[in-house]
């Protein structure tokens, strides 16, 4: 049997997952102001234990994407999906037996273990399955699985904490993880080269862009790094700085946006299932637009590292008046459509950023290094997405919105200053 457009199923069923991924992150987050009620938290002791849950999950999340874009290139995409999922829908599903924050902590931490294996394997499975061209073109795809699972969290969980509480809510939304895998193990079965259900046209098609792609590069090039020697590379670097910059933004959305409502605006679940979907529409259109923006230049005959510059900034310029306006306002429907504005930036920046490992290095190292940037993101995450949040937000959400603005040019700085002429190096 063979599978036209395979290359775009196989996408497909990783944006999939990554939609239930979000259903799953945000489901804390969005019940949160009755589940701490549930478990006996006093609204003084609700932020801060919220707080504290997150912040072990961005650690466990950090640690794991520095870890599974190894994993994902030793096993190879197709296992490494599974091993992820299994781990993060079944610690899902038991957050509907938990009664205390030490015990929503514990598994909040290895949802976040098998979670973050998601991002390197997508950006993997891109370099696998995409010639340069289309590359951008498929992380925004993948990345608008992020803001659509956003984007039907709020609404969804809110309906159904309304008709079943929040216990068999996490029960349901996990157990949709565990249903996708039997999908991909059947679709994936290999890379092109050598999978069974890819017709032949796609086949040469995918083939062909690589050896163009392999034309600058030399055979030392196909070498696979281990973090020392991607260290010693100053593209890795721009990565892992730009990351460390401008994912706290993303963060401080994901993971604050439902208490951002309940704080500033009295929100309860159901309002902020109303309200809270509409900044990830904003995302979901700027991931495709960033990545459709980027196959339109590229055919146009710009090189790939003057459209990546150039995208990433024009994104910075879109996300700033967002953030400094939105620090100022004090209207919901206002902070929300000025949130979208900023999460369509983010993502319209993102998905050339995620590129980058595969630009540089060939696929032997592109998960490692993919891996190394999301730990880095992680990283940035925990330090000015958790630790910080609650103590600026006891002032106002003023300086939280400043922070964001300040993010900004020093990840499009980090870029512009280590990232160099991008293009596939040659291995020293």
């Amino acid at each position: 049997m063979k599978i036209n457009g395979l290359r775009w199923w196989i996408l497909s069923l990783i944006a999939l997952a990554t939609v239930f991924n979000y259903i799953d992150r945000n489901a804390l987050g969005i019940m949160w102001p009755e589940i701490s009620k549930s478990i006996g938290l006093a609204e003084a002791d609700a932020k801060n234990g919220y707080a504290m849950i997150s912040t072990f999950f961005l650690i466990a999340y950090a640690l794991s994407k520095g870890l599974s874009g190894r994993l994902f290139d030793i096993v190879g995409t197709r296992i490494g999906f599974v091993i992820s999922i299994v781990i993060w829908a079944s610690s899902a599903i038991l957050h509907g037996i938990s009664r205390s924050v030490l015990s929503f902590t514990i598994l909040r931490s290895t949802l976040g273990l098998g979670e973050a294996g998601n991002w390197p394997g997508a950006t993997k499975s891109n370099a696998e399955w995409f010639p340069v061209k289309e590359r951008a073109l498929a992380q925004g795809i993948f990345n608008s699985g992020a803001s659509i699972g956003a984007i039907i969290s709020a609404p969804l969980i809110a309906i159904v904490y309304s008709l079943v509480g929040w216990q068999a809510t996490f029960m349901i939304m996990g157990s949709f993880g565990l249903i996708w895998l039997i999908p991909w193990l059947w679709l994936n079965k290999g890379t092109p080269d050598k999978h069974p259900m890819i017709t032949k046209e796609e086949r040469d098609y995918i083939l062909n862009g690589f050896k163009e792609e392999s034309k600058s590069s030399t055979p030392e090039s196909d070498v696979a790094l281990g973090y020392k020697e991607l260290f010693k590379y100053r593209e890795s670097w721009a990565i892992i700085l730009s990351r460390f910059f401008i994912d706290p933004i993303w963060w401080l959305f994901v993971i604050w946006l439902p208490i951002y409502l309940n704080d500033a605006f009295g929100f309860n679940v159901k309002e902020i299932g109303f309200f809270a979907w509409v900044p990830y529409v904003g995302a979901a259109l700027g991931a495709i637009f960033g990545g459709w923006s980027a196959k339109k230049l590229i055919n146009r005959g710009l090189s790939i590292g003057k459209v990546r510059k150039r995208i990433i900034i024009v994104a910075g310029l879109i996300m700033l008046p967002g953030l400094i306006i939105g620090a100022f306002t004090n209207e919901p429907v206002t902070a929300v459509i000025l949130i979208a504005i900023v999460l369509f930036g983010f993502q319209m920046a993102i998905g050339n950023l995620q590129t980058l490992p595969s630009d540089y290095f060939s696929g032997k190292s592109v998960g490692t290094l993919a891996g190394m940037g999301e730990f880095a993101a992680a990283l940035g995450s925990i330090i000015l997405s958790t630790f910080l949040i609650p103590w600026l937000s006891e002032i106002s959400y003023l300086p939280v919105f400043i922070l964001g603005a300040v993010l900004v040019p020093l990840a499009i700085t980090s870029i512009l200053l280590l990232g160099g002429k991008i293009e596939r190096l040659k291995i020293k």
